[in-house]
């Protein structure tokens, strides 16, 4: 059994409306039936535009927020029918590092009362001169020098404050760390440090890792496999050089083709695949396939029928209809993927092309 394991999970968030009275008048579907699965020692990352449900797929391992349905299987344990007071023993377990560093660290305290808050809440230490040699330790393995355990966040660069929010999810001795965007905040030199360091800290203590990140280059250099989502649901899953070497669905081959190429001569006979249109709103998702309004290969099945992921083969999982018709170049375009997909020669995503199912 894997150490991590996520069937069907959903998280909607009900929209209310009324002054004295609340009802519930529709639902965001920010996830919808995400199904994955992460092996001990492994490292899974976890892609997709902004609003897609990322973080809040991160945030419902945790139970940060509530799994409206779904198994989240964590050795061997669903967290998600857990009660409130043994879910927090499991969090022991599972750590996460949040994307702001400094909006994640209390101003108020310093840098000991912060690490060893979860220490003294988890039972870790039998006093504090033990809990402080830990941190010293654990500081000391992020690269910060023990006078750090007195100073604010505040005194730190953003590169130091996401280490210290390693750190602090080093002193529970976890097995699996969430990692939500840990690199987008910082500088691009200090981006290349927090990653070295995630990839040494994971060879020397055997953690597990659930990376969330936007930042295509960052992700391929950490990860194992990846998993890509769109619009709160899980559209291509495949191991990390597979994936970039040969992506199947068609809005993996749009992320692709946006990562630029450090060779002139080939980032300009490359194919940039531009899509028409916005992310369509989570509380008014398209019917069937969640990707027809903006695929450049739709057709009318795409809007009727919701398409599952499927394996093609050496763990390469795909939920497109058309993903073989697609990669042998069989199926022609409904739709323009150059310029003129974003310059208003293309139809609206309310008037998809002649044949193709509309949106609700």
């Amino acid at each position: 059994m894997s150490l991590l394991e996520l069937d069907g999970v959903k998280v909607h968030f009900p929209v209310k409306k009324g002054l004295l009275f609340d009802r519930t008048v529709g639902h965001v579907y920010a996830v919808d039936g995400v199904s994955l699965k992460v092996e001990a020692g492994q490292t899974y990352g976890l892609v997709g535009e902004s609003g897609c449900g990322k973080t809040t797929l991160g945030r419902a391992v945790l139970r940060l927020v509530d799994v409206t349905d779904g198994e989240v299987v964590f050795d061997g344990t669903d967290l998600a029918k857990l009660p409130e007071e043994e879910m927090r023993k499991f969090r022991r377990r599972l750590q996460m590092v949040f994307q702001d560093p400094l909006g994640s660290l209390n101003p108020r305290q310093n840098i000991e009362s912060i690490l060893s808050e979860g220490m003294l809440a988890h039972g870790i230490g039998a006093n504090q001169e033990e809990r402080r040699e830990k941190i010293k330790a654990i500081l000391q393995r992020v690269g910060l020098p023990a006078n750090a355990l007195s100073r604010y966040p505040h005194e730190f660069s953003g590169g130091q404050r996401q280490r210290i929010g390693i750190a602090r999810a080093l002193v529970l001795e976890p097995d699996v760390i969430i990692c939500d965007e840990p690199v987008s905040a910082l500088d691009v030199s200090i981006q290349a440090q927090v990653i070295n360091l995630l990839e040494e800290l994971q060879e020397q203590l055997g953690l597990t890792y659930l990376v969330i990140a936007h930042d295509l280059a960052v992700v391929r250099h950490i990860s194992d496999v990846i998993g890509v989502m769109y619009l709160g649901s899980l559209v291509e899953e495949a191991p990390s050089d597979a994936l970039y070497a040969a992506p199947k669905h068609p809005y993996t081959k749009a992320l692709m083709s946006a990562v630029p190429v450090p060779d002139p001569e080939v980032e300009d006979r490359r194919e940039r695949i531009l899509l028409h249109g916005d992310l369509p709103s989570p509380a008014n998702p398209p019917t069937g396939c969640r990707f027809h309004t903006r695929c450049p290969w739709a057709r009318p099945r795409c809007g009727e029928e919701r398409p599952v992921l499927a394996d093609v083969g050496g763990g390469h999982k795909v939920a497109c209809h058309f993903a073989a018709e697609i990669e042998s170049g069989d199926l022609p375009l409904t739709r323009p993927t150059g310029v003129e997909a974003v310059v208003g020669a293309a139809p609206s995503p309310a008037e998809p092309p002649e044949g193709v199912a509309k949106a609700p």
